[in-house]
């Protein structure tokens, strides 16, 4: 089981994650590569005698929005899984030591493989996500000092820049936690839209952006973030989803008030000879106009035909 690899597995899968990434094979070799060490138990002593964490590191870099975000995802397990363990924590029941690690002589015979003389073992450093040095209001990829530039297509660089902006408003996160999960975004929206980065993909990218960006959608941005929202179901949510439950609330107060008081408002009514009843076909239609919906949606027009009575409203 992989929650059982012992030093010398995970060497070897490093050297394999390292020699496929070189080699230019496709994501779907690194993913899978990836995917034994999902269930993999990390201690700091596994990790500095095998290096894996310097290996899977290198692929949150990777132009595949997915390689980087699942080599994220394990390397910030990995960091909990070694605090859980505490400072020093030996390898899982039933791993096997690395190979060489066995106790040295100390009549002239070699010490352990990455041992220092006396015995112990040398210190590999865990790879440690960068932080943020700006209030949290501020954050955008400029002061994170994030390189959006990873696909070759600057109007997509432009749209990850732009998700991570929205992203990482208001949000503690790591710069290093928050980009993989930008490009993921980025790339389903650009899968979603024929692969083409055409104005119906902009424009979504910029809805979701200023969505995010609204000060009382923090549970939006934060299960965005941990993936509770899934970026193919994030791309999909419409523009009412999107809100948060007190705006939903606003918005459904505000109609309910302008129905309201349009439905009362009948004292004064203006006469049109511009619009045509459709039952008979008289120009002589009274109308009123009310905010019906949240402010930034046109005004409901009520008609009433002077003629026969009929009744009617548009927006």
């Amino acid at each position: 089981m992989a929650s059982t690899m012992d030093a010398k597995q995970l060497s070897d899968a490093g050297k394999q994650i390292v020699k496929a990434a070189e080699g230019g094979d496709p994501a779907s070799t690194l993913l899978h590569l990836l995917q034994p060490l999902q269930k993999f138990t990390a201690t700091e002593d596994l990790l500095r005698q095998s290096k894996i964490g310097i290996a899977v590191n290198k692929l949150r870099q990777s132009k595949d929005a997915k390689v980087a975000q699942v080599a994220s995802q394990l390397i910030n397990k990995w960091k909990v899984d070694v605090k859980g363990s505490g400072k020093g924590g030996k390898a899982a029941a039933g791993s096997s030591p690395a190979p060489g690690a066995q106790k040295a002589g100390t009549n002239g015979t070699s010490s352990p493989a990455g041992s220092k003389t006396d015995g112990s073992v040398k210190k590999e450093p865990i790879p440690a996500q960068r932080k943020s040095t700006v209030a949290p209001d501020k954050r955008t990829i400029t002061t994170d000092e994030v390189d959006t530039k990873v696909t070759g297509d600057q109007s997509r660089d432009s749209c990850i820049g732009l998700m991570y902006n929205g992203l990482a408003y208001l949000s503690s996160a790591s710069p290093d936690a928050i980009l993989p999960v930008a490009r993921a975004v980025e790339q389903a929206a650009y899968e979603v839209h024929g692969r083409d980065t055409s104005s119906d993909y902009k424009a979504k990218i910029r809805s979701l952006f200023q969505n995010l960006k609204m000060k009382g959608n923090t549970a939006l941005r934060r299960d965005v973030l941990e993936g509770e929202i899934e970026p193919k179901r994030f791309v999909t949510m419409s523009s009412d989803d999107l809100k948060s439950a007190e705006k939903r609330a606003q918005d459904a107060a505000l109609e309910k008030e302008n129905m309201k008081q349009s439905m009362t408002a009948q004292e004064e009514k203006a006469i049109s000879t511009t619009m045509t009843c459709g039952k008979c076909r008289q120009s002589r239609v009274a109308y009123t106009q009310a905010q019906t919906r949240a402010a930034d949606e046109p005004m409901t027009t009520f008609c009433e035909c002077v003629n026969c009575g009929n009744r009617w409203k548009f927006s």
